[in-house]
């Protein structure tokens, strides 16, 4: 599983691993780094997400990111849009109605997050790809749960915000299997987590 989205956060990072406020919604101070609609850069990370979202075979969310792409992507045209309202979508929250799982084919899963994930990964062997949920993202590193992580770095050290990674029990080896340049500014970099033997 790994991490993205249509304003960066999430997967998204700073060379430092910053995170936060991608696309300066949220009225931080540094907030708005994300390659702005129209250039290069982000019309070259629209191409890379694409074809991601067209091999996955489900998503998982927070209920705070499942409402963010809900409410930015329903009526989105486009294939990305089409293969995102058209997938299985998984929603981990304990307080989300079911009336409110309105963007396509989308499961509330209530229970305990690291067993429900468990079960849903033996349930769907594709690929299930982790939108923007960072906090999500950062339990199931910590259970072992992650299989590979795909990060974008964009060319900008923030120096403050919240990380996409967050205190560990253990050290989580990772292998780098690829490097490119997405557009003129963006590391693409993927990892497969390596487990303990």
């Amino acid at each position: 599983m790994e991490t993205p989205d249509d304003d960066g956060t999430g997967r998204s990072a700073g060379a430092d691993g910053i995170v936060q406020d991608p696309d300066g919604a949220e009225g931080s101070e540094r907030g708005g780094w994300f390659a702005p609609p129209g250039s290069p850069d982000r019309d070259a990370w629209v191409v890379v997400e694409t074809a991601e979202a067209m091999a996955a075979d489900a998503l998982l969310f927070g209920r705070h990111s499942y409402e963010w792409f809900a409410s930015r992507w329903a009526d989105r045209p486009g294939a990305w849009a089409d293969q995102l309202r058209s997938l299985p979508k998984y929603v981990v929250s304990s307080t989300m109605a079911d009336d409110a799982a309105t963007w396509g084919p989308t499961t509330v899963l209530r229970g305990d997050a690291v067993t429900e994930v468990t079960a849903l990964k033996a349930e769907r062997p594709g690929e299930i790809v982790v939108y923007a949920s960072y906090r999500l993202g950062q339990a199931l590193l910590e259970r072992d749960l992650v299989d590979q992580l795909r990060l974008f770095v964009y060319p900008v050290i923030l120096g403050d915000g919240v990380r996409l990674f967050g205190p560990t029990s253990v050290s989580k080896p990772v292998r780098l299997i690829e490097s490119r340049t997405v557009g003129t500014n963006l590391s693409f970099l993927t990892y497969d987590v390596v487990r303990e033997s």
